[in-house]
């Protein structure tokens, strides 16, 4: 069994697993599903990434490639045009933000480590070789995440057996692939929204714990989603509470890493779920409640 991390480091950076990490989207595209536009100037993204900062955030992921369903694909050199000088000014104007680069493409993350990216989170899962290779080399973070095809043809029907099942034999291969070559910074994405219907989406929340079970750290992706809008009904603009909601389920369910649109109030779940998480640890642990006669209050 992994013995699970209690942080991982980078050049001085630490991702630590102690709390919920709140890791900012900042998406230099104009066709993301939610934001696609809005920061795709420098200015812009720039504006937004010290509004995340000032706010509390942990991570920022910066990519430049949407991955959305039917999404179009973007050279190396387009995306790396949009992320590289956005990554080098805020690393140069915030040294101790830790930046995390979203991208596919291994000469993007290459460029973009050495521009101040500290992790890299491959929506692939290291199909690529080259990535595999770069990642070894650098023992940088990875974020590795399951995905059934691609973002073009992901959500053409996708079918499983059982989706947890399946999302934990993969995880298992890759994880067992990384160690092979020297990878041990790993974190899981369980890729909701990616290559799965509603009712799969939903299914991995329920059942998040299965895939913590694995002892990596788990990255959620939830925010704004499909799954979200057709529960509730919502557009996109209008699904933060399922966001939150979804969000506290999957904290309280041990995951440790929440991707996010809106800081400030996924922010206030997270911290809010850890200390109701490790109050509810805490007294299990150290056995505050005996048995005896006057705990049948809950039959009142």
């Amino acid at each position: 069994m992994n013995r699970y991390p209690k942080h991982y480091t980078y050049k001085g950076r630490i991702i630590k697993f102690s709390q919920t990490q709140v890791m900012g989207i900042l998406n230099i595209t104009p066709d993301s599903f939610s934001d696609g536009g809005r920061f795709h100037k420098k200015t812009a993204a720039l504006e937004q990434a010290d509004l995340m900062i000032s706010q509390g955030v942990n991570i920022i992921d910066v990519g430049g490639e949407s991955s959305r369903p039917g999404a179009n694909k973007v050279s190396a050199e387009e995306e790396m045009n949009r992320v590289i000088p956005i990554i080098s000014e805020i690393s140069r104007k915030h040294p101790g933000v830790l930046i995390s680069i979203d991208t596919m493409k291994v000469d993007v993350a290459r460029k973009a480590m050495a521009a101040g990216a500290s992790m890299i989170n491959d929506i692939t899962g290291l199909r690529d070789p080259m990535m595999v290779n770069l990642i070894s080399k650098l023992k940088a973070p990875v974020v590795i995440m399951h995905m059934q095809g691609t973002p073009q043809t992901m959500q053409k029907n996708p079918q499983y057996k059982d989706v947890v099942c399946d999302i934990k034999n993969y995880f298992v291969e890759r994880a067992n692939f990384c160690k092979r070559r020297g990878i041990n910074k790993i974190i899981l994405d369980p890729g909701i929204g990616f290559g799965k219907t509603r009712n799969h989406n939903l299914e991995i929340l329920r059942r998040l714990e299965e895939i913590v079970e694995l002892r990596w750290p788990v990255l959620v992706g939830l925010s704004r989603k499909s799954f979200i809008g057709k529960t509730l009904g919502t557009m996109v603009d209008t699904r933060l509470n399922g966001t939150l909601a979804s969000n506290a389920i999957a904290v309280s369910k041990g995951a440790k890493i929440i991707r996010v649109h809106d800081v400030v109030e996924n922010l206030h779940v997270a911290r809010m779920a850890d200390i109701i998480n490790k109050g509810m640890k805490y007294r299990k642990t150290q056995q505050l409640l005996e048995p005896n006669e006057n705990n049948n209050n809950c039959n009142r």
